[in-house]
């Protein structure tokens, strides 16, 4: 089960009804967070959720509402005696940025380190988790992520008992572990099935649409993008400052088959972001308006 949190829906600033915009995610003991504007803390604080946890930050660009609560959580981490390793992930200068802004937070009690991207699309495995960054359009460079869960076919007890292996090396073998005894290998794919569906959630902001959002948001249990602005007299502006409209976004999801949708990273300007919709869901039916603290549990199906 993967627990899906998004702590603030705010783009640009912080009001006093909207966080800014945040994600984090709980798997099997192991918390995962995407951007770390100002007041996440707060919104960690008011989900109830744990900071010890936290084992990754990825980090879609550096923009200051998207990385500028980083200095605050690190100390506060640090506080709880954290030891264990923080692993860093974002786009080029990542480690440059994050020592910048930790001058203020210069002694900390575990290490930390960083996963710089460089390509169009790179993936990383950690903790149970399958991190797939993908880089979209906006006024720097930019990511967006795809987290899943993946799950591996289900035992066939005949087939492991057909090749005769020892059922002591069963339990090893549906966890992935190739075994070696008296001359014999055994591999996992002996006594597997096909993998099963697993969980995937899509998360972007500050972007451009662009189809390469759509292939990695492809049939996701949950794609939270960016909704800047609903107004339609907005959609230039959208354009010009690299940022998509609430019916561009709904557009992705329905080419992208999304099992559901939540729009988020708001522009301070907007207001009652549910009056709009109505036109939203003639284009894909399944998508609502995210909100600060908003969560879900996503179950193997």
């Amino acid at each position: 089960m993967l627990d899906v949190c998004l702590l603030g829906t705010g783009g640009m600033m912080p009001l006093p009804y909207r966080k800014l915009t945040a994600l984090m995610t709980r798997y099997n003991g192991h918390n995962l967070l995407i951007d770390c504007g100002e007041g996440t803390q707060v919104a960690v604080k008011e989900k109830g959720w744990s900071f010890h946890p936290i084992d990754v930050i990825c980090f879609t660009h550096y923009h200051a509402d998207h990385i500028s609560g980083l200095p605050g959580l690190l100390l506060t981490m640090g506080n709880a005696e954290r030891t264990e390793p923080l692993l860093m992930i974002g786009p080029k200068g990542l480690e440059r940025v994050v020592n910048a802004l930790r001058t203020i937070a210069p002694e900390l009690p575990f290490p930390i380190h960083f996963y710089e991207l460089s390509q169009k699309e790179e993936t990383i495995r950690i903790h149970g988790y399958k991190i797939t960054a993908f880089r979209v359009q906006h006024n720097v460079i930019c990511y967006g992520y795809t987290l899943e869960i993946e799950r591996k076919g289900k035992f066939d007890v005949e087939r492991a008992a057909a090749a005769d292996i020892p059922q002591k090396f069963w339990n090893r073998l549906q966890h992935g572990e190739t075994v070696e005894e008296s001359g014999r290998t055994f591999t996992p794919d002996m006594v597997l099935g096909p993998p099963r569906r697993g969980i995937k959630v899509t998360y972007c902001t500050d972007t451009r649409p662009t189809p390469l959002i759509a292939e990695a948001a492809k049939h996701a249990d949950l794609f939270i993008c960016e909704g800047m602005y609903a107004e339609k007299d907005k959609e230039a502006k959208a354009r010009q400052y690299k940022h998509m409209t609430f019916y561009e976004a709904a557009s992705l999801a329905a080419r992208a088959e999304v099992s559901e949708m939540w729009l988020t990273h708001f522009s301070p300007s907007l207001v009652h972001a549910e009056n709009y919709m109505k036109d939203v869901h003639k284009i894909f039916a399944n998508a609502s308006p995210g909100t600060d603290g908003r969560s879900v549990e996503l179950d193997f199906i």
